[in-house]
């Protein structure tokens, strides 16, 4: 029985080509590879999430546990034609880009995570994830939305993305933009970067093992330094809770009895 439910709850992905992987020199010299994942390796890079749902910053939290979940989606067979993308550098997990392939015309681009900062990595991957829908599957354009004020910087301004306003993304947010064949190619002269095919020992070591990236972002060690997406950049309401959380023993110290029991 629980077999014959299984087949039914599981979606029937669609026979879509490969992601070719491909390799790019990034800002600080090293060589990053951008491949495809399979299934049987998000359990690997589930953990490197995680912790990043807790960080407030640039909304890295809201959209690390919404990677999170379409990661464990695709991993237990119920998203339909979803893939995932990872960046890796010497073998660490750099970011993580996924989408799905809502018909063969139309993708939906899902989410950019980017796990190391400051070397337009988030960039290349959305690019390699942008080259797999409109080069690799052809499908016509992309359907995409921001989450973060860098990801409608990088997406919607950068590639002077199309309204599709009257079309919902499934993600909800900000009405839907496109990226169709036409704009990718305008693009492709300054946004588009990487060779292929991969060195064979670069790509091997990519396979072996995701590496946990070497510098993610991290929660702040103060809440004060989190106040800023609660739109409170004075800090001021946690540090009003914090006052009454120290009286009582304030109020001891000084040799009053209000917080003794």
């Amino acid at each position: 029985m629980a077999v014959e439910l299984e087949q039914i709850l599981r979606p029937i992905d669609h026979p879509y080509p490969p992601f070719p992987p491909k390799f790019m020199q990034v800002a600080s010299g090293e060589l990053m590879v951008i491949r495809q994942v399979t299934r049987e390796e998000i359990p690997d890079i589930l953990p490197h999430v995680e912790p990043l749902i807790h960080v407030e910053r640039d909304y890295y939290d809201i959209v690390s546990v919404r990677v999170y979940a379409e990661l464990l989606g695709y991993y237990r067979h119920r998203v339909q034609d979803e893939y995932v993308l990872v960046a890796q550098i010497n073998g660490e997990l750099a970011a993580i880009v996924n989408g799905r392939f809502a018909t063969p015309e139309l993708g939906v681009s899902l989410h950019t995570l980017a796990l190391r900062r400051g070397l337009r990595i988030g960039a290349h991957a959305f690019a390699a994830k942008m080259e797999y829908h409109l080069d690799v599957v052809g499908q016509k354009e992309v359907l995409i939305v921001a989450e973060s004020p860098i990801g409608f910087r990088r997406w919607m301004i950068e590639y002077n993305l199309a309204k599709r306003f009257e079309i919902p993304h499934e993600l909800g947010g900000v009405p839907s933009y496109a990226l169709t064949k036409e704009i990718f190619d305008k693009a492709r002269g300054t946004l588009v970067v990487g060779r292929r095919p991969v060195p064979e020992d670069l790509l091997k070591k990519a396979q072996e093992k995701i590496l946990p990236p070497s510098n993610p972002p991290k929660p702040p060690p103060d809440l004060l330094a989190a106040t800023r997406a609660a739109k409170d950049p004075t800090g001021t309401a946690i540090l009003l809770q914090r006052w009454k959380l120290a009286r009582p023993a304030s109020q001891s110290d000084a040799g009053g009895q209000e917080g003794t029991v």
